[in-house]
């Protein structure tokens, strides 16, 4: 473990669509470093549930925490920083919302010529990406087959956290890191440079896809011995 690790506390929120087992080479790495890492399952049926469950996990931990959230995480993040314990937020590829804003305000109006995500109409209340236009727009960068079981194996996100608008934004007392996923196809990356000047965040930029957490694990891990050495 490195000696000026000042925060020894990781917890990884995933975003819609899949689980956190897709923060697995993230933990692996972390843990090695000498971390004590926590990874948040989501229900993402609301952003209330959501926050509740990343409190409980923030809860467990022995001591300061640094809070990362990739894609929807981003947004359960920012409510859920306002815990005590939270010493930095890590933003990968992710949104970054204020007050009173949610994953559909932030992109009602998409500009022009972005790329628009194969969200499906809702089913019961619930959403799904299209299955044979996945992998182009969440997981370019990964193996056809990975990208295929994440396809096949996604969860329902709920239109109550699409829609749940942030109380108070974190990042306004937190300090924080940003990664932006230069070939996202999710969220547009201008978007994504954009939410993060908007934050004040330490930024990093890396080619990938909208999956880049689970592509490039260590450019999310530099981002959090960042935040844990510095934050």
């Amino acid at each position: 473990m490195a000696a000026d690790i000042s925060v020894r506390n990781v917890v990884l929120v995933h975003g819609g669509f899949v689980d956190g087992s897709g923060w697995q080479g993230v933990h692996e790495r972390l843990v090695k470093a000498g971390y004590r890492v926590g990874v948040v399952q989501n229900p993402t049926r609301s952003l209330a549930g959501d926050v509740a469950a990343t409190r409980q996990i923030i809860a467990a931990q022995d001591g300061p925490v640094v809070l990362v959230g990739h894609s929807y995480g981003g947004v359960v993040i920012t409510e859920a920083g306002l815990d005590p314990k939270v010493s930095a937020l890590v933003y990968v590829a992710a949104f970054a919302p204020d007050k009173g804003e949610s994953v559909g305000s932030l992109i009602a109006d998409p500009p022009a010529g972005a790329p628009i995500p194969p969200i499906l109409p809702p089913r019961d209340g619930y959403l799904f990406l299209d299955r044979d236009r996945f992998h182009a727009s969440f997981a370019g960068d990964l193996p056809e087959a990975q990208a295929r079981f994440m396809a096949d194996s996604q969860v329902p996100w709920g239109l109550e956290a699409l829609n749940g608008e942030v109380g108070e934004a974190s990042w306004r007392t937190r300090p924080s890191w940003y990664l932006v996923a230069a070939d996202d196809r999710m969220i547009p990356p201008p978007a994504q440079r954009a939410m993060a000047a908007r934050i004040g965040a330490t930024v990093a930029e890396v080619p990938g896809s909208h999956s880049i957490y689970v592509s490039q694990p260590d450019a999310v891990v530099d981002l959090v011995e960042q935040a844990a050495t510095t934050g």
